[in-house]
């Protein structure tokens, strides 16, 4: 009978205790989520879905990557699908880490100003493109310190 009484007191004790340290706010949400839905056919519908905040994107970094969707639709559209492929890559690659997006277009761009186009017309857009990235990129790198930079 005495074991019975210590164990009593003991689990209230650890009881108190852990509600102590969760606070009784907490306690009180833990306890109530823990209810079971009404019915059966509640287990069966779908949970609702949480909205996702989309991520606040920089002004610089957003003309980036306008100017690098820009031109991977036109390269896109006269053919170049590997280059803008490329272009495509690195403008995805600056969502999850946007100085590894910058340097892989810096890459890229270098190898895009090898690409020839036949029109002379074509070749002036790509070249207005070209540097419409290239003059983006190098605006967010000075923002963000990461190469040095010159002034004129």
């Amino acid at each position: 009978m005495l074991d019975a009484i210590v164990a009593v007191v003991v689990v209230i004790l650890l009881t108190t205790g852990v509600l102590i340290m969760v606070g009784p706010r907490n306690a009180m949400r833990r306890i109530r989520s823990l209810r079971r839905p009404k019915g059966i056919a509640a287990m069966f519908q779908p949970r609702p879905v949480r909205e996702v905040a989309s991520r606040v994107v920089n002004p610089k970094t957003q003309r980036v990557l306008v100017a690098a969707a820009r031109l991977a639709q036109w390269l896109r559209t006269h053919g170049q699908d590997d280059a803008a492929r490329d272009i495509r890559t690195s403008a995805a690659r600056m969502t999850g880490n946007e100085p590894a997006g910058l340097y892989a277009l810096q890459t890229t761009l270098r190898r895009v100003r090898v690409v020839n186009v036949t029109d002379s017309a074509a070749q002036e857009r790509l070249r207005a493109l070209v540097s419409e990235l290239q003059s983006a990129v190098q605006d967010r790198f000075e923002q963000l310190e990461l190469l040095p930079f010159k002034r004129p």
